[in-house]
Parts: structure tokens; sequence; C-alpha cells
């Protein structure tokens, strides 16, 4: 008989629902099959009621994110933010929350942002999409909406190291892998020392910096959605046990990477059983009762 799976809180996965993926870039054949060949996905979506079933079995309680909602009209992206605080109300066990992907310089953007912040259900935070106008995190477009996320007492997701989007394209999807360096990362929890930093992904090729940057400020966190664990460099596993072990949260990647898969590699490395209930739930849950969010 299998042992019931650990607790999961998961502060970064995407949809696996078609209305999910809605103004995905991966329409074209190229680049459906460059995400196939990284992931090993392949766009097969499922029910909203089969998404929910899923994360029940695998005991997870989920942080939601569009990722490709900043290009979109306001009106499009108010629907998506919609049918996502729908979903996190027909089936709350498993949503934790959702992160809001907006362009700053767009006023109508802004707006629906702090509609989000003030009226979305569970955990709403925001994303820095560096692929906006505003550019990179610590540019002064972003500062407005950095404001209403410290005056909300809810977090911002800034992503680093190596991105899955464009991965195996030509040029990348003009993604440059460039800003997503940590140093971003540092720059905001410098000036906004108020604001609670969670630094998205593996920051490979950067990890050393993505280290050095967590451990000197007390405002920034870890989530390593997007990577086996079996590929984080020794360096990283190191640091897991012993001085980043309370600032590390769960990310699986969802529906790139299952959950029940990233278990099993998780307890593959090593770990002691105390540093995974802190990297599955126990560091999530001392976060999320410090803003206030049960």
């Amino acid at each position: 008989m299998s042992a019931s799976p650990p607790r999961l809180i998961d502060f970064h996965s995407h949809w696996g629902t078609e209305q999910g993926w809605k103004g995905s870039p991966y329409e074209s054949a190229e680049d459906r099959q460059a995400l196939r060949g990284y992931f090993k996905w392949d766009m097969r979506f499922v029910s909203e009621e089969e998404q929910a079933a899923q994360f029940r079995r695998a005991n997870a309680k989920v942080m939601l994110d569009f990722a490709f909602t900043p290009k979109m009209d306001v009106g499009a992206v108010r629907e998506q933010h919609d049918y996502a605080f729908d979903f996190a109300r027909k089936y709350p066990d498993v949503v934790l929350g959702n992160w809001i992907g907006i362009d700053p310089t767009r006023p109508d953007h802004v707006k629906e942002l702090e509609r989000c912040l003030s009226d979305g259900p569970g955990l709403v935070g925001l994303t820095l999409n560096p692929t906006t106008p505003a550019g990179t995190p610590d540019q002064p477009e972003w500062e407005t909406c950095l404001n209403l996320c410290i005056e909300a007492n809810r977090p911002v997701l800034i992503f680093v190291g190596m991105s899955a989007t464009g991965a195996g394209t030509r040029g990348g999807m003009g993604i440059t892998l460039e800003s997503c360096h940590p140093r971003y990362v540092d720059r905001v929890a410098a000036k906004y020392p108020d604001l609670n930093v969670i630094a998205a992904r593996v920051a490979w090729p950067w990890q050393s910096e993505m280290i050095a940057i967590s451990l000197h400020k007390s405002n920034v966190w870890m989530e390593l959605h997007g990577w086996s664990p079996r590929y984080f460099s020794d360096e990283l596993k190191r640091e897991i046990g012993k001085r980043l072990r309370k600032r590390v949260f769960f990310g699986a990647d969802y529906p790139m990477l299952s959950h029940e898969r990233l278990v099993d590699e998780w307890r593959e490395q090593g770990f002691t059983s105390d540093v995974l209930d802190d990297v599955f739930s126990g560091n999530a849950e001392s976060f999320l009762a410090s803003i206030g969010v049960e």
C-alpha cells in the first residue's frame, strides 16, 4: 500500500485548462514542438473539474499563474482573472491564490491590479514580467504597482534564471535571459524593504548570486518551480539543507511537471524528512501566516 502524498503548498504552477492558456505564444507547430521537447508536455488540456481533482490527488494547494495576460487588452485580462477567481471560489481546498500579470505602463491594467488585490479570493500577488514595455523590475514604471502590493501586504514574484518560454526556438521568442538575472531581485528588495519578494525558478546560471541575495535580505524568498531537483546544483542542494532551509518554497510548474513526479525526485536527493517538510509546506505556512493568509 503506497504512502499518502505529503501536503504541498505550490507557489507556482500554470493551468491545465484550455482557457488558462488563452493568449499563449505556443500557437505555431514550431513553438509547440519546442515546448514538447523541453518539458515533454504537448498541451493536452483538461477540464476545470479534472484539474481540481489532479491537485486534490497530489494533496496540493496551488498558486496559479496565467503568464500571458500582460500583452492582452484589459477586457480580456479581466475575463481571465474572473475565470481564475471563479475557479478559486469553487475549489478553495486546492487553490491558494493567483499571480497577476499586467503591463504597468497601461493605466487600465494598473486599475485591474487594484481590483484583483481588493476583490480576488485567497492570496493575490503581482508577477513582474520583464517582457512588458516597463522592462526589468527595477524600472520606475513598476513603482506604483509595487507600492500597491506593499499597501495590501501582498508579495511580488520576480523570475530569475533561464526561461522555458522561448527555449529551443530561433531568437527565444525575443526574450533576453539577462532580464531574469537575480540582480533585479536584489535591487527591488533593497529599494522596497517592506515588500515581500519571491524569486521564481532555479536561478541557473546565476545560482550563487541568488543564494547570496536570499541570505542577505530577509524580505527575499525562493520558489523552485520548473526544475527537477535532480538537476539542482550541488551548492543549491547543500544550502537548502542548511542556510536556506527556511527561505525556500516548493513550486511545481504544473501541468508541464506533475506534483507526484517532483515529490519523488525531491525525496531521491537525500534531504532529511524535516527539511522536506519545510520545503513542501512548512516554510509556506509560516510565510502565509506572517502576511495574514490562512
